[in-house]
């Protein structure tokens, strides 16, 4: 890689960022003991597998191999070697790549998978907070049935707790995020050490070889059952994206150390259990809760939603650092973000995002009323993202490392192949509800992709119309009169006159002493050092290029990096500096370069996005606006 490695954490901080890891990054996949394995051997199920011997041991040893493969080698192993400067994420590997890429065709092909993947985790953010806590709160009735009517009011009202506290930050939550979570995978590990004494013969499904005759000997049933072994690896993908959080050692430790093994004894459990109960219908129902005597079903079912509650927030919390890489490389319309801590710049709330999630995540509560109607919906959309992640790690093996080919198609093959295996049966889920998390990944595509291509086809049009910044300088500029003080115009194209310069030069007909024109340049880069972040560019009559950039991770205080301008030889004090915006007001002439409908839906998006000086924090008292028409 071109950047320099970091330097790695002391004793005490690398153990403080693996309890994090634990607490955080496998909140998502540390829930799922409780639907998993009562998916696979559910009666409601299209592969209506009964709980025999034979299907036990071959659905444990599905799982079995299904973590180490997909989660030990593909992501911890592999995936997690393709880093943005430390970050992770589809978005983050999708830019690395697109630095090293030549070719339109590649480009467009790259951009349209990543994005689409990207995506699909917003449909990801909806399902898995409603599958998490219903499955918890479902225990109940592991304890009582009667408590059935109260299992939809107590799980909308913890989903209502958990969304409304995130305008609060997580910093304080976080503290105990990971000790609980190192409490939650002890406590499943003894319960699965418990029920595996009593039955060890289930240890034999570490064997592949059960796996492998049970896809052989149940045809069809068995491969539809790969949809809800699937759902063992739903919280894969975070592992890779919450990497700049933690780091590789961290993340690494934290799974193997304990998460991994605990996972596993819990599964083993749970099968050890089916080996001697799988006659009894209730059992199967709902294994996880019947681990434990019946006066231990309440404190399990306590212990469960808050540990679904912890889940629930590193999903909430993958949506927002999600959006903020895509609002940054400029994907998504500006919104309102608040940084939430002043020592974390992970730490992030942006309400318009949260209070979606909420709202989808309640519909989707209401409308499927339980987690095993949930799990039809579920896993679709993160096995098309590990399969898109897998595409785009090829390219990374090749144009980044410059791995062999033939190592690297290898490699690449045997994740694909298995990728390709839980997807297609996740497909048939797509009637079932699988539909839901495609849909929204659709439209947030869509949402993406026209935004996108509209900036440019509006920075195409301003260009178009007004004159060059050179020319201005050169030949129109000493035809205004000259005015005491400092204009700093804000542009988003380094080089060309922004639309407000041009309206107040040709309505004020005067200009201010000192011409600053800047640009906030966002890179393909995660971060970018304070000591490469301001660059000043001289012109002619006291006209300056300031250009600010930030990596896609970093957080922007124009304001702050600003006051160094002084150092730069450009004679200004930011205090007395008045920032000259545009108001651009866009329409629609034609339907070129673009449908029509869609210039329509990114003029809405533009007149509802946020404005650059609330976007950029800058004190309203030091801004003027001009306004401008544009047509596109």
């Amino acid at each position: 890689m071109d950047h320099p490695k970091p330097e790695p954490p002391s004793r005490s901080r690398l153990i403080r960022l693996t309890i994090g890891a634990i607490g955080v990054v496998y909140g998502d996949i540390g829930t799922s003991p409780l639907y998993a394995i009562k998916e696979c051997f559910s009666v409601d199920s299209h592969a209506n597998i009964s709980a025999g011997n034979t299907e036990v041991l071959g659905v444990l040893s599905l799982i079995f191999w299904a973590l180490t493969i997909i989660i030990s080698i593909k992501y911890l192993g592999v995936i997690m070697r393709f880093d943005n400067k430390g970050e992770g994420g589809i978005l983050a590997l999708m830019e690395l790549i697109s630095t090293r890429t030549h070719g339109v065709a590649k480009m467009t092909f790259i951009f349209a998978i990543g994005l689409f993947g990207a995506a699909l985790l917003y449909g990801d953010g909806i399902i898995a907070p409603a599958i998490s806590v219903l499955s918890a709160t479902e225990g109940l009735l592991v304890a009582a049935p009667s408590f059935e009517p109260m299992v939809l009011p107590v799980t909308v009202a913890i989903l209502f707790g958990l969304f409304f506290a995130q305008r609060n930050g997580t910093g304080k939550m976080g503290r105990i995020f990971g000790p609980f979570m190192l409490f939650w995978f002890g406590l499943m590990s003894v319960l699965g050490i418990v029920s595996i004494i009593q039955s060890p013969y289930v240890l034999a499904a570490v064997n592949p070889w059960h796996a492998f005759y049970f896809l052989t000997h149940h045809d069809l049933s068995a491969f539809l059952v790969l949809g809800s072994v699937f759902l063992v690896v739903t919280g894969g993908e975070t592992v890779y994206a919450d990497m700049g959080h933690f780091g590789k050692t961290a993340i690494r430790r934290g799974w193997f150390s304990l998460v991994y093994p605990a996972l596993l004894l819990n599964y083993f459990g749970q099968g050890a259990l089916l080996l001697r109960e799988g006659t009894i219908p209730s059992t199967v129902s709902n294994p996880f809760f019947h681990l434990v005597p019946s006066w231990g079903v309440i404190p399990l079912v306590v212990c469960a939603t808050l540990a679904t509650i912890i889940a629930s927030q590193a999903v909430i919390a993958g949506a927002f650092s999600l959006t903020w890489q895509a609002l940054q490389l400029g994907y998504l319309p500006r919104m309102k973000v608040t940084h939430t801590s002043g020592d974390e710049r992970g730490q992030i709330y942006i309400p318009f995002i949260n209070w979606t999630l909420f709202a989808g995540t309640v519909l989707v509560v209401l409308q499927f009323r339980s987690s095993g109607n949930l799990a039809s919906a579920y896993g679709i959309a993160v096995t098309t993202t590990m399969v898109i992640t897998t595409v785009l790690g090829w390219f990374a093996m090749r144009r980044l490392f410059r791995w062999n080919i033939w190592i690297a198609s290898a490699i690449s093959v045997v994740f694909v192949s298995i990728d390709l295996a839980f997807f297609s049966a996740n497909i048939t889920k797509v009637l079932d509800g699988g539909w839901l998390p495609l849909l929204v990944g659709g439209i947030v595509y869509l949402v993406m992709v026209t935004w996108h291509r509209g900036r440019e086809l509006l920075r195409l049009a301003i260009e178009k119309r007004n004159q060059t910044l050179g020319s201005i300088i050169k030949d129109d500029i000493d035809r205004f009169e000259i005015v005491p003080g400092t204009a700093m115009y804000m542009s988003g194209y380094v080089g060309a006159a922004p639309p407000a310069l041009v309206s107040n030069l040709k309505f004020n007909r005067c200009r201010h002493e000192t011409m600053i024109l800047l640009t906030v340049n966002i890179s393909t880069s995660a971060h970018v050092d304070s000591k490469g972040r301001l660059n000043v560019m001289t012109l002619e009559k006291n006209f300056y290029q300031v250009t600010l950039s930030y990596g896609f991770m970093d957080e922007l205080d124009i304001m702050k990096d600003l006051l160094f301008l002084a150092e730069h030889g450009v004679p200004v004090d930011i205090t007395d500096v008045i920032f000259v915006l545009g108001h651009e007001t866009v329409t629609v002439k034609h339907g070129t370069h673009m449908a029509r409908w869609r210039k329509e839906l990114f003029v809405f998006m533009h007149r509802n996005s946020r404005t650059p000086s609330r976007y950029f924090a800058i004190p309203v008292k030091c801004t003027l606006e001009v306004g401008s028409h544009i047509e596109m």
